[in-house]
């Protein structure tokens, strides 16, 4: 089929002009929408993990943002103290936005905080302040009113020790507040130790215990770790860098910036969760202190009633405690986290379990009942074992194995014996009849087996004698061959 190319009158063809254009709007939208550079992506939102800085120069830079701040508001939310004495202010009529703020009142407002540490700031501190009035609004939300259950147990152990009272910000940045946080290489805790730096500062970690997961212990052996820190570094900035990635990378980056110990300095030689741990530990001190200027609203915070503790010298399970002295079970393991699986091992060492104070006199008389509770489904590790000592009868089949064999061994002995001395028997018979056929044969002459005897003899001789005539003339004729070749 043929296709006619349509007549174009100046009209249609104006019409088709302008269609033209429409068509090559739309497409240049649709390739702008394809070809859209991750360059451009990153400069107009960040990651949820990663934080996109533009540089002076126009180079841009990601930063990974500490694995503590991207812990998810309903986790933090579904903990046994959140559900129990956190909940909305409804007072709180600030508006949802967030207001944006030059560069100088950051600045202002970080130098207006009563702090030693050195608050300095820039686009990447900019950049983490942002995040919390934005992205993490609820979660600073929450740090708010979680503070008053952790920040006076952290400034009592940070207060021991003659360290910064503003370190009681870096557990925002570590885990959020979520005291049973761990991250994806073990870390464990508020304080977020590993179990190597938790065991040299004094926390027991075993298959029963971790008390990486005590707020109290931690924020002491967290506060002995950041002085020594100071000993080594002599600067806060690297010591919280120190706390994040260890003081041999810190010494690294300061060898290969030439000896250079001010953080800002080593910052390119850094690993990047590094290089946003510094800023995001800034950004935390200005956000905790100046929110209201950024419309957020803290929960609101319904103390818990006042805790202490007993010390128990035998082990004993907290669903017992539980059941007996009628306390919530999620409370017990929120007052003792550090005990992994409901057992305190006690018998092991005195151990101290913390009640609420109105049930310390209930477990008091009430602990042996306490004890005796479901002991034996709750507490199955047995002390001690007996060892079943029933004399069991084994059948002697090795025995009458070894003598049926014995027998079948004779019985196949005595019947080869018997079968091999038919056969001889066989044989001899039928030599016998071999021998008394050929006898008949030379009967026929009385002299023919002598005389046979005798041709085999003479016949053995010729046969012999040829042979030697045979190799005398080979050695002749070798002779004969030998002195031709020599000749």
């Amino acid at each position: 089929m043929l296709m006619t190319t349509p007549t174009i009158t100046p009209r249609s063809a104006t019409t088709a002009t302008r269609m033209g254009r429409v068509a090559a709007t739309y497409l240049m939208m649709i390739a702008a929408l394809l070809f859209i550079t991750p360059a451009a992506i990153a400069q107009s939102y960040d990651d949820d993990d990663e934080i996109v800085v533009t540089e002076d120069d126009g180079e841009e830079e990601v930063i990974d943002v500490p694995e503590g701040l991207t812990h998810e508001v309903d986790s933090l939310l579904s903990l046994y103290y959140s559900r129990m004495y956190l909940s909305p202010d409804d007072n709180c009529q600030y508006r949802s936005d967030n207001p944006s703020f030059s560069d100088k009142v950051y600045s202002e407002r970080l130098s207006r905080l009563p702090n030693i540490m050195e608050m300095s700031y820039n686009q990447v501190v900019r950049k983490f302040i942002e995040r919390y009035a934005t992205r993490l609004r609820s979660a600073v939300g929450y740090w708010l009113g979680a503070s008053n259950f952790y920040m006076p147990i952290f400034e009592q152990a940070l207060e021991s020790y003659n360290m910064p009272l503003e370190l009681r910000y870096l557990p925002v940045i570590e885990s959020g507040l979520n005291p049973n946080a761990v991250s994806r290489v073990g870390a464990t805790g508020l304080w977020q130790f590993m179990l190597v730096t938790g065991k040299q500062y004094g926390l027991k970690v075993n298959s029963l215990v971790d008390e990486r997961r005590d707020p109290i212990k931690a924020s002491y052996a967290a506060a002995h770790y950041l002085r020594d820190l100071y000993k080594i570094f002599g600067d806060w900035n690297l010591v919280i860098a120190a706390y994040n990635c260890g003081p041999e990378n810190i010494n690294r980056a300061i060898h290969r910036a030439g000896g250079e110990r001010d953080y800002w300095k080593i910052y390119p030689y850094l690993p990047r969760e590094t290089r946003g741990y510094v800023p995001a530990f800034i950004a935390a001190n200005y956000i905790m202190n100046y929110y209201c200027e950024h419309y957020i609203c803290p929960m609101r915070t319904k103390l818990p009633a006042k805790s202490d503790t007993v010390v128990v010298s035998r082990d004993v399970h907290l669903e017992q405690i539980a059941a007996v002295c009628h306390i919530s079970l999620d409370e017990l393991r929120t007052l003792n986290p550090q005990y992994r699986r409901d057992i305190v091992n006690g018998s092991s060492e005195p151990s101290a379990i913390r009640l609420p104070d109105e049930y310390i006199n209930a477990f008091i008389d009430n602990e042996s009942a306490i004890y005796a509770y479901r002991a034996d489904e709750l507490l199955t590790r047995r002390a001690v074992v007996d060892v079943n000592e029933t004399q069991v009868e084994t059948p002697r089949r090795s025995h009458s194995y070894s003598r049926r064999s014995a027998s079948s061994h004779s019985r196949r002995g005595a019947t080869y014996g018997k079968s091999r001395h038919s056969r001889n028997a066989k044989w001899k018979a039928g030599s016998s009849k071999r021998s008394k056929g050929r006898g008949t044969v030379s009967s026929k002459s009385k002299h023919g087996k002598a005389v046979s005897s005798k041709r085999s003899a003479a016949g053995r001789k010729s046969t012999v004698s040829s042979k030697k005539k045979s190799s005398t003339s080979k050695k002749k004729s070798s002779g004969k061959s030998r002195s031709k070749r020599r000749r």
